[in-house]
């Protein structure tokens, strides 16, 4: 892919070098040209000192073969005028525009511009980490029908095989987190102390999974 970035601050620069470090090519667009060194000696993309919105500074980046926009300046105006423009004068479709306020966000995402308000984003992280198990979802659906859940796991369930717990609770592991790394649950697959387990479940079925959560195995 080859990604045009607005805004070479902390966010623009680290997603510029990760797309670089999957072997993306990337130009980057910031109206201050010391900027630019936050991106390192070892970049390679395309440095253009300029503003995002304006057509002539994004041809120089190379927006007509770009497969894609990410607008992260520090400006909710500028984000969103310059994502409009890459979308609805060079046609390009994987747009995504920073906002800071959620409920403009939430009526650019209506217009069809994908956003990332970063104040709520922040403000959910911190009360998934401060409210009771359960009581905040790591993701919902648009629908609100299907719920992710994030969930240490307790120690009566400590040497049950993922199959039980999942019958039981009327949830999927869609992973676990153990001892710093992801996997998959096979059916053999034993839950261990220390283990981080990622749950998939309906949003009518949380009350009575997080019961038997707390409760335990049934005896057979």
């Amino acid at each position: 892919m080859h990604v045009v970035i607005m805004g070479c601050g902390r966010v623009g620069s680290t997603l510029a070098r990760s797309l670089e470090d999957r072997n993306h090519t990337v130009s980057v667009i910031d109206s201050d040209p010391d900027a630019f060194r936050r991106l390192g000696p070892w970049f390679n993309g395309d440095k253009v000192t300029g503003y995002g919105f304006d057509q002539e500074v994004l041809e120089k980046a190379g927006i007509r073969r770009a497969d894609a926009f990410a607008a992260v300046s520090s400006g909710d105006n500028s984000n969103i005028i310059a994502a409009r423009v890459a979308r609805e004068t060079f046609g390009i479709q994987q747009v995504v525009a920073r906002i800071y306020d959620p409920g403009r966000a939430e009526v650019y995402q209506r217009l069809g511009i994908t956003t990332v308000a970063t104040v709520k984003w922040t403000a959910d992280q911190v009360l998934r980490r401060i409210l009771p198990a359960g009581a905040e979802p790591d993701f919902r659906d648009p629908s609100g029908t299907i719920r992710v859940d994030q969930v240490p796991v307790s120690e009566v369930w400590v040497g049950q095989r993922t199959v039980h717990f999942q019958e039981q609770t009327r949830c999927r592991i869609a992973w676990i987190d153990r001892l710093g790394e992801g996997m998959l649950p096979q059916r053999e697959t034993v839950i261990q102390e220390g283990d981080l387990l990622h749950l998939v479940m309906r949003e009518e079925h949380a009350a009575h999974a997080y019961s038997v959560f707390e409760s335990g195995p049934e005896e057979n």
